[in-house]
């Protein structure tokens, strides 16, 4: 047990002043901080608590609703803290859990929820419960826990089945017994460092429901469920039969993903969350190959939100963007959850860089593109974002229209699966580079000792102090979007859009007093006059009863 463990509890009180409105979460805005890309309060080169602490009024004046925090547990950090070996305790890279209670004390006092990330499908190899059942052997209690196999063929030396890692070559790594020899095999859909949990063993869930308490008892309001749709595997671990299973990842249903199973386990943590005040959420990671499935997360007794992934893979395109919404839409109805909106986060690369590439590349792409092509759409696909009904998910950076960092040397990369073949791109390293706070100094503002990965030299002029203030910059535009968002509480309500005619490859639709309209081609067009402009990504023209809006821009109007 770690020393960090005995930090005193927030009570609810602290909750209850954060927001005092029913349903928050239903239309709530959540900014994603990277925590070691952040800010380093230390100038060790490494974001930590104390940095995020230190730019908390930064989140407030942006206009967001609630933090959500990627994992600062104590972690060997092979896959950045995703690889976890104690969930009731912060890295010391991080700070301890002194820090962790205030930061979200003063999150609270400035009227900001704290959601934490978590991770349930494995832990990492250095986890007590993975030591011991590797230095106990063959028949250990521990074993169960996990997922250990013999292995196939004669001499045990071939996997236990052909499931491959999401981070490239086999989902199995076999261990060296306490007697030296070549042994039994243990499942890690990702790196060899993350074994998976077998969560058909009544211990692990007993361990994280404890774990849940133990946050909520720190004060934290939710929870984002890393690899939700994980955890449950097929009875028998069946063979898939296909050596390019990552091509089927998003379309399939996997026998490793989506399980049907998985649902009972987020029944019994609802159970969990509705002990507390202060209605704590919880909101998934799941990727599913429709969002009809996707909806299945987010049923009354089960989670509240669930990231829009098919939303996210979208390209700039009207028809596209136009069936993914009512597809959306029309999937959540009946669950009564909300939509969530997504554009970037951790693990793709920015949209002001997808956006900035030729459509149909994906959502990790190597490429920067036409700079200001992406920067236009991307400011153009947020305002249509935040028009919609739901809730929005903002990744740290995109308010200052980052790009992805795409020519980072081989030799300072760190996404694990950069290191291993035939997996995932690896170019994760990218979109987390650390995000710039001033227009020089070592590492713009992030920290007074350089940052773990480097900055472009143009980082300076994208920073919050080269636009702060600064008319039409894209921190202005979204500040303002997120002000107008929370004074008319109508923009983040209901469960529909009333689409309205426009021209082919526009989006226009009406939601009470207000309209929104994205023009996704690459030429202007002529669109009526709704009402009164209240924003625009772009700069329209109107002459009467019509209006110019330009090529990739979104108009918001108000016809009150």
């Amino acid at each position: 047990m770690s020393q960090q463990h005995t930090a005193a509890p927030a009570d609810d009180s602290a909750v209850a002043t954060v927001a005092d409105r029913r349903d928050w979460w239903r239309d709530a805005v959540i900014y994603q901080v990277y925590p070691r890309s952040f800010a380093d309060s230390n100038g060790d080169g490494m974001g930590d608590l104390e940095g995020v602490r230190s730019r908390l009024p930064y989140l407030r004046d942006l206009g967001v609703d609630a933090v959500w925090l990627s994992p600062f547990y104590a972690s060997p950090q092979a896959d950045a803290g995703y690889d976890v070996a104690d969930y009731r305790a912060v890295d010391p890279m991080f700070g301890n859990l002194l820090d962790a209670d205030a930061l979200i004390r003063d999150a609270h006092g400035l009227g900001l929820r704290i959601i934490v990330d978590l991770v349930p499908n494995h832990s990492s190899d250095q986890h007590e419960w993975f030591k011991r059942a590797v230095a106990e052997g063959p028949g250990s209690p521990l074993r169960e826990r996990y997922h250990f196999r013999p292995g196939k063929g004669k001499h045990g030396e071939l996997p236990p089945n052909d499931w491959e890692s999401i981070f490239g070559g086999p989902a199995w790594t076999r261990v060296t017994e306490p007697d030296g020899t070549p042994g039994e095999w243990y499942l890690h859909l990702f790196a060899p460092e993350q074994p998976d949990f077998n969560w058909e063993h009544p211990a692990v869930g007993d361990e994280f429901r404890s774990i849940l308490r133990f946050w909520l008892d720190m004060g934290v309001d939710g929870f984002r469920i890393d690899v939700a749709h994980g955890l449950v595997k097929a009875d028998g671990l069946p063979d898939l039969g296909s050596h390019d299973q990552l091509k089927l990842l998003g379309n399939d249903v996997m026998p490793f993903f989506d399980q049907d199973g998985v649902h009972e386990v987020y029944r019994q943590w609802r159970k969990v969350l509705d002990e507390y005040a202060g209605e704590r959420i919880f909101v998934a990671e799941a990727w599913t190959p429709t969002v009809e499935r996707t909806a299945n997360y987010v049923r009354p007794d089960e989670l509240h939100q669930a990231f829009n992934f098919q939303y996210l893979g979208t390209d700039w395109d009207a028809g596209q963007l136009r069936t993914v919404i009512d597809r959306t839409l029309e999937a959540m109805r009946p669950v009564g959850a909300p939509a969530t909106w997504v554009l970037s986060n951790h693990d793709v690369t920015r949209h002001a860089t997808r956006f900035a590439n030729p459509p149909g590349l994906g959502t990790q792409i190597r490429t920067a593109g036409d700079r200001a092509l992406g920067l236009r759409r991307a400011r153009a696909a947020t305002l249509l974002m935040l028009a919609l009904p739901g809730s929005a998910y903002v990744y740290q950076g995109e308010e200052l229209g980052l790009p992805d960092v795409v020519d980072l040397p081989d030799e300072v990369r760190q996404d694990p699966a950069y290191f291993r073949g035939a997996g995932q791109d690896g170019f994760r390293d990218g979109c987390r580079v650390p995000i710039p706070w001033t227009r020089t100094g070592s590492s713009y503002g992030f920290g007074s000792g350089g940052s773990w990965l480097p900055q472009p030299t143009t980082w300076g002029e994208l920073s919050v102090e080269a636009q702060q203030g600064v008319p039409g910059s894209t921190l202005e535009l979204y500040r303002s979007a997120l002000g107008i968002r929370r004074s008319r509480p109508d923009l983040g309500a209901g469960d529909s859009v009333q689409w309205l005619r426009a021209p082919e490859g526009v989006l226009a639709f009406r939601r009470g007093d207000f309209v929104c309209v994205a023009n996704t081609t690459g030429e202007s067009v002529t669109t009526p006059t709704y009402g009164r402009v209240l924003l625009a990504s772009g700069e329209p023209t109107e002459a009467g009863d019509e209006t110019k809006v330009p090529a990739d821009t979104t108009v918001w109007w108000t016809t009150a």
